[in-house]
């Protein structure tokens, strides 16, 4: 997985206005660029892109560009694309060496200066009229992602039982071994803002049919906004996927994520959008923008772990004394509360200062342990009239952790989990986009640009006609 991508926070959602298209020259930037991956459909191609190209100059009210990606195709197929490119003003061909979908896909949106990038199979087995609303989450700053869904209650798809299996289980697949949300993976039809594109697209690994399917889970997992359409769709009899080698490789590339995702080596925390991005976030005021969703996020899952610490108790208690009990309660609860709290609480991913961080929240343990072995021990020492009953211990108990969870989620946030982002974006970040003042434009960048991003992975121009 590759890892070599800007650092820094993606900025604020904003709204594209409605004059986001700027002239330079006699060309203007688009404000959507529709991607075609084809090969070797020299039969179809002609007239699925008249087909495109009269839709969105019928219905799409902002500019727009269709760019045919040829997938190294062997008939006539550049022969077309360079035609319909001449003769149809907003289309343009791009012709690639080598095969595979993802590639074609990463290829063309690094290299489009588009605001909105989508892309839809050739054949458009989708029908054009969810175009808009696919892409109008990403123009408004709703959302950093959109995908058609096909499996959705209120999509209308005609297709084959064994394709219809096939997708199903798949998708099964994708919810049970990565704790996928979105409801289909595979559907050709899918748009994403650029400035998510130019930090996302550099850590999918794959260039074929899996490529969406990683996009799509890196982008969940980082905390993106993904906003599903339900789609009416009608199966492609002529469609050139092969079935068999193809569910062969999406399985590898399910097995290669999840243990990526396991060993927490992936920078995702570099897809997050800052706090406050929601407006929710600046609803209280004087309070700081990123405390009010920690707070959240604490109570629930301290409520969680208390929930987790109980249980363990009880447990442990029937087998050992009550101070032992609490002891190795505390400490598992512990361990999960402070590796919950990194990742949902303070929103940090990955391995780094993982250790130094659960050795800070043992730390933290270690006080809450103290108030709560203190508390049994003079429930213990106010029960004269023997044992205390195990109701009492743990009324007790829960009084303790309350009093606990105040300090403990102090010493989380200003000693174990500071905000070390609001302090590299004071001293300024080398390699950090900003946001573009304008949509339309490419987004600005320091002088100093990170290996494998778009400053030195763009294609060479004269593939371009």
């Amino acid at each position: 997985m590759r890892t070599d991508t800007p650092w820094g926070t993606l900025p604020a959602r904003e709204h594209l206005p409605a004059d986001a298209v700027q002239a330079i020259g006699e060309a203007a930037l688009p404000l959507l660029d529709v991607t075609i991956p084809v090969y070797n459909e020299e039969r179809d191609l002609e007239s699925c892109v008249r087909r495109l190209h009269g839709h969105l100059a019928r219905t799409f009210p902002y500019s727009f560009r269709i760019t045919i990606a040829d997938n190294a195709s062997t008939d006539r197929t550049p022969e077309v694309a360079n035609r319909l490119a001449a003769t149809l003003p907003g289309v343009r061909a791009y012709r690639l060496e080598e095969k595979g979908r993802g590639r074609a896909l990463r290829t063309v949106w690094s290299d489009s200066d588009a605001p909105v990038l989508a892309y839809m199979d050739v054949d458009l087995s989708t029908d054009l009229n969810a175009l808009l609303p696919l892409v109008a989450p990403l123009i408004s700053g709703h959302s950093d992602l959109a995908v058609g869904s096909r499996l959705s209650r209120s999509s209308r798809v005609v297709r084959g039982p064994k394709r219809e299996f096939i997708s199903r289980a798949y998708n099964l697949i994708l919810k049970s071994s990565l704790s996928a949300r979105f409801s289909d993976a595979q559907c050709g039809f899918k748009a994403i803002r650029r400035e998510v594109a130019e930090r996302l697209l550099p850590m999918v690994e794959d260039t074929g049919w899996f490529f969406d399917t990683e996009m799509l889970v890196l982008a969940e997992r980082a905390g993106l906004r993904i906003h599903e359409v339900p789609v009416d769709w009608i199966d492609d009899p002529d469609s050139r996927v092969h079935i068999v080698s193809t569910a062969v490789e999406d399985l590898k590339g399910v097995w290669r994520v999840g243990r990526a995702l396991a060993g927490g080596t992936l920078p995702l925390d570099r897809l997050s959008r800052p706090f406050g991005d929601d407006p929710r976030d600046r609803r209280i005021g004087g309070v700081p923008s990123s405390l009010a969703r920690q707070l959240v996020g604490f109570c629930v899952v301290g409520a969680l772990s208390t929930l987790f610490y109980l249980a363990l108790y009880s447990v442990f208690r029937a087998g050992v004394g009550p101070q032992l009990a609490n002891g190795a309660a505390l400490l598992v609860s512990a361990i999960a509360n402070t590796a919950a709290n990194r990742r949902l609480t303070f929103g940090v991913r990955g391995r780094d200062r993982a250790v130094r961080h659960q050795a800070q929240g043992l730390v933290v343990f270690a006080i809450g342990l103290v108030l709560t072995s203190g508390s049994l021990a003079a429930l213990d020492a106010a029960s004269a009239s023997g044992a205390p009953s195990h109701g009492s211990e743990l009324a007790v108990l829960i009084a303790a952790n309350l009093a606990a969870t105040v300090v403990r989620f102090l010493l989380l946030r200003a000693w174990v989990f500071p905000d070390r982002r609001a302090a590299q974006t004071d001293r300024g970040t080398p390699g950090q986009v900003v946001a573009g003042t304008a949509a339309g434009t490419a987004l600005d960048t320091t002088a100093e640009t990170t290996p494998g991003t778009r400053a030195d992975t763009a294609p060479d121009p004269r593939n371009v006609r």
